[in-house]
């Protein structure tokens, strides 16, 4: 049996090198998939995400580099991915771009960048691969943000763009009818953003306003995942908060 005639089936996860979404990857890697790691600038993380998981079950990853913020890197990433193992059947759109910037800051380029890799790379990838989707009658989940909803000062890009891909999400499920499932989660505080730095006391407000009373942990983002893309088969056009309550506070 060549791969490509391998039943097993294929994800690819966008901005899979580190943090949530390397853990996502492997969620969906220990539970049967084969997984594609995409990364932009991370290489040695995802080359290192990609040996672990062959050394459990050789030539069931790899790493596919492309830049988001260009369009016709896009492309070509979904003809890579379509290409890797003959299918595909799941696509999370993990990639993000997430920095702060007031409204004086925000930009024409950095709302290009916030919109490009945020909106526009997800809308396209999914278009590039939709056939492929529908044939595998697969499944599209998109990493959301509550604050889609719940807009954070300082970050108006950048909430804009992710409130756009809860309304991509909503629209590719209709359109993608009834052959592919199309979701969203839409994580709370999990990890704290790099951008921010050590701050203990912001972090400490935060998780006092979090119902839960803690920060996420980025396993319970991909246990969503792992549920919307496998079990969740009669769920399409949603957006499941995980966020510890945060999203019922006023």
């Amino acid at each position: 049996m060549t791969a490509k005639d391998d039943e097993t089936p294929v994800a690819l996860v966008t901005g899979a090198a580190r943090r949530i979404g390397a853990t996502i990857a492997r969620t969906l890697h220990e539970a049967g998939f084969r997984v594609l790691v995409h990364y932009g600038r991370s290489r040695g993380e995802a080359e290192s995400l990609c040996e672990g998981l062959n050394h459990d079950r050789p030539g069931s990853a790899l790493a596919l580099s492309a830049d988001l913020r260009d369009a016709a890197v896009v492309e070509q990433l979904a003809a890579r991915a379509r290409a890797a193992w003959g299918r595909l059947d799941l696509v999370v759109n993990n990639a993000s771009t997430f920095h702060p910037a007031s409204l004086a800051e925000t930009t024409p380029a950095v709302l290009d960048e916030m919109v490009a890799v945020n909106l526009k790379a997800p809308l396209l990838l999914v278009r590039a691969l939709a056939a492929e989707l529908r044939a595998r009658r697969g499944a599209v989940v998109n990493i959301a943000d509550i604050y889609a909803d719940r807009p954070l000062r300082g970050h108006a890009a950048y909430c804009a763009s992710k409130a756009a891909l809860v309304s991509l999400t909503r629209s590719l499920a209709i359109e993608l009818a009834p052959e592919v499932r199309v979701n969203a989660v839409a994580p709370g505080a999990i990890l704290w953003p790099e951008s921010a730095g050590d701050d203990d006391a912001r972090r400490d407000a935060l998780v006092r306003r979090t119902p839960l009373a803690r920060l996420g942990d980025p396993a319970e983002i991909a246990a969503a995942v792992r549920f919307l893309a496998a079990a969740g088969g009669f769920v399409t056009g949603q957006v499941l908060n995980v966020d510890g309550g945060r999203s019922v506070v006023p």
